[in-house]
């Protein structure tokens, strides 16, 4: 199972219920521990350039404003096609920066993490220090937020060697 961003949130929460899940793929992601949330892991430290201007819609959904989407969220992407991926964004429902992690998936599956080094959404600290503390296998790679769509092959392999392990 993979997951980017909050999908790694969801990979965490649902992995363990999953009986064909048999590894973990974190892609510049969140890799939350029991008892966490992500507003409060977030709120640790300064709001991320790619976050900074995050609103919410009147049915309580996040969206990010495209400057922020193609300077910051998708830094490395292609101009055109950061704006065309910010046009078409999902919006993040608010609980999810409320929602408290119960047993993380990672205690009991394998991991892979890909850390994106330069990630102006999930700090690469706190990208680090996930992957640590779940004892995942790791890879660096000097991209954005978006690092499938910047650096595709490097995401492949790494899923491929979870695959391969498994």
């Amino acid at each position: 199972m993979a997951g980017h961003s909050y999908g790694g949130r969801i990979t965490t929460a649902l992995g363990t219920g999953a009986p064909h899940v048999a590894g973990l793929v974190y892609i510049a992601a969140f890799g939350i521990d029991a008892g966490e949330s992500l507003g409060a892991l977030l709120s640790q430290g300064p709001t991320p350039p790619a976050l900074a201007h995050l609103f919410t819609d009147s049915h309580g959904f996040g969206w990010l404003p495209e400057d922020d989407f193609v300077k910051h969220f998708a830094a490395d992407a292609d101009p055109a096609r950061a704006k065309v991926m910010h046009a078409v964004q999902q919006a993040l429902a608010s609980s999810t920066f409320t929602d408290v992690m119960g047993v993380p998936a990672w205690k009991t599956l394998p991991a892979w993490y890909l850390v994106a080094q330069n990630d102006e959404a999930i700090p690469p600290e706190a990208e680090r220090m996930f992957a640590s503390r779940m004892g995942a296998t790791t890879i660096e790679v000097p991209s954005s937020h978006v690092a499938m769509v910047s650096h595709p092959d490097e995401v492949v392999r790494l899923i491929e060697s979870a695959a391969a392990a498994n």
